[in-house]
């Protein structure tokens, strides 16, 4: 393999055969696979900028460690498709984010290369620690645990919770941090940048190791001498370096490393390797390396859909969406109530509030991947009589559980949570579909809930939610845009009610599958069966209205877009037996979301059958 001038990444066996190969022919290597990421990506979507910055770091990781032995942690798992492509999974990466597909965040059950799940942010260092200690309770002291993580990541609080307990630990714990806007440590002049690669050398860690080892060893004076060496050495370098906050916590720091520079990474990892305690290595990357578009705005490339390759320019345009609305609208709002304030989790244009920071700077707030601060900061704006609302994807918001009944809920805060990405999202898979919000959002006290099926009513329910509510209103709703066809009398706040004379089936849902309700009942009407329909608006608390009309059907039947447990349709199931739940059960792959939602069970068809298979078996 090592006497071919340019190896064929199709018939190579990944990722052994890295270790075979030249440095000049990893970076052609390198080449090769920004040249399949974009391809992909432009076809199914998915994070871009993020991994094309990350590749020559992945080959150097896979050069120097021994995946699965040692186990790599990816933090987010948007930045390890080059380690997919890398791990045996280059033939069906063109299925990336496609149903039956793999998929686009790590998967232990895909692969024996995926050390973790890593769909939500922050928790690699947590995981690997974990991983390290069980390493070194079963006698392993070879291989090592790996952090990759991205410097969004390093706004999330987790992640220094998870440093904490490292830099202490005395594990093969290695954290690497992928970063790509601005430099932790500042570099003070040449002999600074000279001892930053002498600690890059591995023989330097592997003669200091042993020198330490042996005074460990030496009787009387032994462990004074290594002491007096150290504390010497420390006050040298802190007057030079200024000591960085990893090593404050216990770490033994290496960088920062060129993260586009093959044999600075490989040297840098192989002195990480060498130490054999606690080590955090620095490594400065370019998002979106290697394709201009990605480069010149690494934002809009973070995540994306399909796009056209020569100019870069998405297939659809996302200013006509739920999020767009909510953002637009919320501006209108602030315009009249200078204490209205928005904040956000790291995912200002992902939720429509690029606007009110535009407009609204001072009461706009951005507070990184920190959704637990995110809500007690609320919580602090609203005990000063300010009103914050809160725009977070729905599978985030689970992170702010406790802070929402015990920052919130038990102060009787008035705050507004905007639940995007509520119900199925599709392509990101099992750590991004919004299932779960309904089922712990009713568990807290004196919460309301909206969920809108249109545009019109999200607006509605935003205004009812900051001006006339009390407490903490949540108001969810689904990833895209309002594709309404039915309904289109004037918003209301509360329920939709279609009384057909003679009917003796009631179906009830809400948000968006709504749309689809009303097509199934104009199937059913074909059929020769009446159903009448309640579409549910303020879905929490219990509407008693909504619970006598209920009551005076055969037999009602519940279609919703979240999980069983604990769901809008259990509620109402336990007060109306003669209601039938139909939600979802357990968790969801990934996949279009309209085939989701087929499979699932909830497209007009789906549901038209269920009503009627349930009607035969009465």
């Amino acid at each position: 393999m090592s006497e071919i001038k340019k190896p064929d990444i199709y018939k190579m066996n990944l990722p052994a055969d890295l270790k075979k190969l030249s440095t000049a022919q990893c970076e052609e290597l390198c080449s090769d696979i920004r040249k399949i990421l974009i391809d992909t990506v432009s076809k199914n979507g998915g994070h871009l900028a993020s991994n094309l910055g990350t590749v020559e770091l992945t080959m150097a990781i896979h050069r120097v460690f021994e995946s699965p032995k040692d186990k790599i942690v990816w933090d987010v798992g948007h930045q390890a498709y080059t380690h997919k492509i890398l791990t045996g999974r280059l033939k069906e990466f063109k299925t990336l984010r496609q149903e039956n597909g793999i998929s686009g965040f790590c998967r232990p059950d895909e692969s024996v290369h995926d050390a973790f799940i890593s769909g939500h942010s922050s928790t690699s260092v947590s995981a690997a620690l974990g991983i390290a200690t069980a390493m070194k309770l079963s006698g392993d002291k070879t291989h090592h645990a790996i952090a990759v993580v991205g410097d969004g990541a390093s706004t999330g609080g987790e992640l220094y919770e998870g440093l904490n307990n490292a830099g202490k630990s005395d594990t093969n714990i290695i954290v690497i941090l992928n970063y790509n806007e601005m430099s932790i440590s500042k570099n003070v002049g040449g002999m600074a940048k000279y001892l930053s690669s002498m600690r890059t050398k591995e023989s330097y860690q592997r003669t200091k190791g042993r020198v330490e080892r042996m005074l460990d060893k030496t009787p009387v004076i032994g462990k004074p001498v290594k002491n007096a060496v150290r504390n010497s050495k420390n006050a040298v370098k802190n007057m030079i370096l200024h000591s960085t906050m990893f090593e404050d916590l216990g770490f033994h720091y290496i960088g920062p490393i060129d993260g586009h520079n093959l044999e600075e990474l490989e040297q840098g990892l192989m002195a990480a390797k060498a130490v054999n305690k606690p080590v955090f290595v620095h490594v400065n990357t370019i998002k979106g390396k290697g394709y201009a578009p990605a480069e010149a705005n690494p934002g809009e490339f973070h995540g994306v859909g399909s796009f056209e390759i020569k100019t870069g320019n998405p297939d659809v345009v996302l200013s006509d969406s739920f999020s767009s609305i909510m953002g637009k609208e919320l501006c209108e709002m602030g315009e009249k109530n200078k204490r209205l304030c928005a904040v956000t989790a790291a995912m200002k244009y992902g939720t429509g509030l690029q606007y009110f920071a535009k407009r609204f700077p001072e009461r706009f707030f951005d507070v990184g991947i920190a959704e637990e601060h995110a809500v007690t900061f609320c919580a602090g704006l609203a005990s000063m009589n300010y009103v914050p609302v809160f725009a977070v994807y729905s599978s985030f918001l689970q992170r702010s559980y406790d802070q929402l009944i015990h920052d919130m809920a038990i102060g009787g805060c008035h705050a507004v949570i905007c639940v995007d990405r509520a119900g199925i999202v599709g392509d990101d898979g099992e750590t991004h579909q919004g299932i779960f919000d309904v089922s712990f959002l009713t568990s807290v006290p004196n919460m309301r809930i909206y969920s809108p099926s249109n545009y019109d009513e999200l607006r509605l329910c935003l205004h009812k939610a900051v001006e006339d509510d009390s407490g903490i209103c949540a108001v969810r709703y689904p990833r895209g845009r309002d594709q309404s066809l039915y309904d289109t009398s004037d918003p209301v706040s509360t329920y939709v009610y279609r009384h057909i004379d003679g009917a003796k089936v009631l179906l009830v849902t809400y948000g968006r599958l709504a749309n689809d309700l009303f097509t199934a009942i104009e199937i059913l009407r074909n059929r020769d069966i009446k159903c009448d329909i309640i579409k549910l608006v303020n879905i929490f608390p219990i509407d008693n209205e909504v619970v006598d009309i209920m009551s005076a059907y055969d037999a009602v039947l519940f279609f919703e877009e979240a999980y069983y447990c604990g769901s809008i349709s259990e509620k109402y199931a336990s007060i109306c037996p003669n209601v039938a739940q139909f939600a979802i059960d357990g968790f969801v792959k990934h996949g279009k979301c309209d085939v989701l939602l087929d499979e699932l069970g909830f497209s007009a068809e789906k549901m038209a059958d269920t009503v009627e298979g349930f009607l035969k078996d009465e």
